[in-house]
């Protein structure tokens, strides 16, 4: 095992062993414990009482969060000519059409997102093999696939993110920035959280949220008490 650096032990002496944090103690600690150079991510891990091998369990929905993502996402808007003045006026930060298909062919996904309409969708499939493997593959049921697609770019660009159950049954997802407050950490940890309480399967028995776990890039993660969420 690695040795740990000063500042990793630091971290980890601020951290109470075997201690079940509130939601906004952790988000301050967070901060306590972050010490990168750069502006590190602040992720939330929910391990969910779910199976996600069966159809009727599976977790996955969209949520906006309340103080943004603090990220500046790039947003590829793949539409008909009839569109793209719609979307650029929203920002989006590449807008065409048939030479963002074959640059994407050739192996380009400098994007974060990617937002279309349902009458391109069909010339997407044949990318599956590129866009899949990086969470690219626009969905209608994140609202990439749409017809308001100046409403599609705005909520991306003001912090609505897509989230899904893995197959370990955990949910990952990047809910904001150290550089936040931590009352804006804590905000935008709630939405996604209640959020994903909403969205539990009438199939799912017993315990739905068995752990939850708060880290920023390179930081020891936080443990959450589920009961005070």
């Amino acid at each position: 095992m690695a040795k740990l650096t000063k500042n990793q032990k630091e971290a980890y002496a601020k951290i109470e062993k075997d201690k079940l944090y509130s939601l906004d103690e952790a988000s301050a600690l967070i901060k306590e414990i972050t010490n990168t150079k750069f502006d590190a991510s602040v992720d939330l891990a929910v391990r969910l009482g779910v199976d996600p091998k069966k159809a009727n369990q599976m977790v996955r929905g969209v949520v906006t969060l309340p103080h943004g993502t603090g990220k500046d996402v790039k947003v590829l808007a793949l539409v008909t000519p009839d569109k793209e003045a719609e979307a650029k006026e929203a920002g989006a930060d590449f807008v065409g059409l048939q030479e963002y298909l074959d640059k994407i062919k050739g192996g380009w996904t400098d994007v974060d997102v990617i937002i279309t309409m349902p009458s391109v969708m069909g010339k997407l499939g044949p990318l599956g093999r590129v866009l899949g493997p990086r969470g690219l593959m626009p969905n209608p049921k994140t609202g990439t696939v749409t017809m308001d697609v100046a409403k599609a770019v705005n909520d991306v660009k003001s912090g609505k993110i897509d989230f899904k159950v893995d197959k370990t049954g955990i949910v990952h997802a990047a809910i904001g920035k150290a550089s936040f407050s931590a009352d804006k950490i804590a905000g935008n940890a709630k939405e996604l959280l209640e959020t994903l309480n909403k969205l539990k399967p009438t199939s799912s028995k017993g315990v739905y949220m068995k752990t939850i776990f708060m880290s920023s890039t390179m930081s020891p993660s936080v443990q959450l008490d589920p009961k005070t969420i």
